[in-house]
């Protein structure tokens, strides 16, 4: 028996990266998972990523373990395309007992993105990306979950929404990441008399293809080993998340909610 058994799960931003690998724990622990992203083959913008992969999606993947899966293509940012997805999960499966809303990311380096000089579009984007399809789809499952009196939500933050940089850059991500993390505690209180635990993550550097490619690169700290400023003294893996992610959505969090819990290896910012 796996501890998801008989539960269902829908992870946002599931292509590539930290989002697959959430998607590919919670099947493993025996939950049926839908996986929405802008483009379920993202993982093709990266090689790091394409390399790891083992099937064509991370549905094929889930499926070819032996799990159920699901995949949906959608801007979590359109409220609507977000409630039909929600709609035709509960309607398939009967339920949807856990969102772990991973979808959003940033755009620009940090070097182009410091807070006195950020651009409009830019900003609206990104809030659009993280904090407004992070609220879309804690909306969207609030209803299903409220009606089960059962429901456990993992919003993902970031070490950037907790600390800023030192140079002040990317600050239209670390501004919609720290929303995220309030609008945790909010809603976790808002829906805990329901039965429903919301937490949030808030990972550090974490390998990812992404993450590896083009922030890294285009930091003030580009010329200096990332693990040097970690106690751990090594970067994040995604399974580093991955387990984080296990913990919040099973019963051994049964009675944690309106948290935010770094996964950062011990970071200096």
């Amino acid at each position: 028996m796996g501890k998801l058994d008989g539960k269902v799960a829908i992870v946002t931003g599931g292509g590539r990266g930290l989002g697959r690998a959430y998607a590919r724990r919670l099947a493993a622990l025996g939950a049926k998972v839908a996986v929405s992203d802008l483009n379920l083959k993202s993982y093709e913008e990266f090689e790091a990523e394409r390399r790891d992969m083992t099937g064509d999606s991370t549905v094929a993947e889930i499926e070819a373990a032996g799990g159920q899966a699901m995949g949906f293509e959608l801007d979590v940012a359109d409220r609507a395309a977000v409630d039909a997805m929600v709609d035709k999960v509960a309607a398939a499966w009967g339920r949807v007992d856990i969102l772990v809303a991973n979808a959003g990311g940033g755009r620009g380096r940090p070097l182009d993105t410091k807070a006195s000089t950020l651009d409009s579009g830019l900003l609206d984007l990104v809030m659009k990306m993280n904090l407004y399809g992070t609220v879309w789809c804690c909306n969207a499952v609030a209803p299903h979950m409220k009606r089960q009196g059962y429901g456990k939500i993992v919003t993902v933050s970031s070490i950037a929404g907790t600390a800023p940089s030192t140079d002040g850059g990317y600050a239209h991500y670390g501004a919609a990441k720290a929303a995220i993390a309030h609008y945790t505690r909010y809603l976790a209180q808002d829906l805990g008399p329901s039965g429903i635990t919301v937490n949030c993550i808030a990972p550090g550097t974490i390998a990812t293809g992404r993450i590896m490619q083009t922030v890294i690169p285009g930091s003030a700290r580009a010329n200096t080993d990332p693990a040097a400023r970690v106690a751990l003294r090594r970067v994040g893996t995604v399974e580093d998340c991955a387990r984080v992610v296990e913990f919040l959505t099973t019963d051994l969090s049964d009675y944690v909610t309106g948290t935010v819990i770094p996964i950062d290896g011990g970071l200096l910012r």
